[in-house]
């Protein structure tokens, strides 16, 4: 728990210009390869978080609208802040069929708060951009008494274990740091870890969670544009980041076919608020 509380200050405690634009390099690739929320997840938290058509949702970090148009789809009126300007246009071409859907290129802390105006607020794999001590008061203030808060996740997609093995030596080779894998064991423990900070804020209770595993294949042209949405991956300096994604490209089409089957786990959170 403590490690996961110091990899989520990490993101939180970036200035918040650095925050907003950490995406840009990627975020088409964001848009076309990070893959979107199930189906049946998406409709279990809207039964738990007792959503209708007459529902107000404000959602958190939209991204390019991963989420935003399942929710859309139902009717919900929704306040959807974007911070990052790439993410901010290709949410507003997602959601163009959506007239229910505004889109705002600003952060959530510096949206100017509307209190107890919400039945829910979301944020899909986006809250842990947010330093703690603003985001968990500033979305129960938000919320009418008798609102939830939703937290969606999609875990990184990750190969099967002897398949990662064989991966592991170019990791090694050239960008040692990022050699990690998740299991399912560490996903859902990643998963707790984020549910119980919530909690611990004060400012929520009443966890009700729900999980799926998720299997998908990519090829290879896929799978290396989906490492390169992944934070580890923008960090790394180009020099190794070409050895690297050409040390994998080598591996997977040689031993693997061109590509890869992965997994992952899709999950909610969802809390009322205190």
């Amino acid at each position: 728990m403590e490690d996961l509380k110091q990899t989520i200050i990490s993101y939180s405690s970036r200035e918040l210009e650095q925050r907003k634009n950490w995406y840009s390099p990627a975020a088409e690739a964001y848009n076309k390869v990070r893959p979107r929320y199930r189906e049946d997840l998406i409709h279990q938290a809207m039964e738990v978080a007792q959503l209708s058509t007459d529902s107000k949702i404000l959602e958190v970090g939209c991204g390019p609208a991963t989420a935003t148009v399942a929710f859309a789809q139902l009717g919900c009126s929704m306040i959807c802040l974007e911070p990052n300007p790439d993410f901010f246009r290709l949410a507003q071409q997602n959601c163009q069929p959506y007239p229910n859907v505004e889109i705002q290129n600003t952060s959530f802390e510096e949206w100017t708060l509307k209190t107890s105006e919400f039945d829910a607020v979301l944020a899909a794999s986006s809250f842990h951009w947010i330093p703690p001590e603003i985001g968990y008061p500033k979305a129960a203030n938000a919320l009418h008494e008798s609102g939830y808060l939703i937290l969606l996740w999609n875990k990184e997609l990750q190969p099967p274990y002897e398949v990662y093995q064989r991966l592991s030596r170019i990791y090694q080779l050239y960008a040692p740091s990022l050699d990690r894998y998740e299991n399912r064991e560490t996903q859902e423990e990643i998963l707790r870890g984020l549910g119980e900070m919530a909690i611990d804020s004060g400012k929520f209770k009443d966890l009700i969670s729900g999980q799926f595993l998720s299997e998908v294949t990519y090829n290879v042209d896929e799978y290396l544009m989906l490492l390169n949405t992944y934070s580890p991956y923008l960090k790394l300096d180009s020099h190794s980041k070409e050895a690297l994604f050409a040390g994998l490209r080598h591996t997977i089409e040689d031993d693997f076919g061109g590509s890869l089957h992965l997994s992952y786990i899709s999950a909610f959170h969802i809390f009322k608020k205190l």
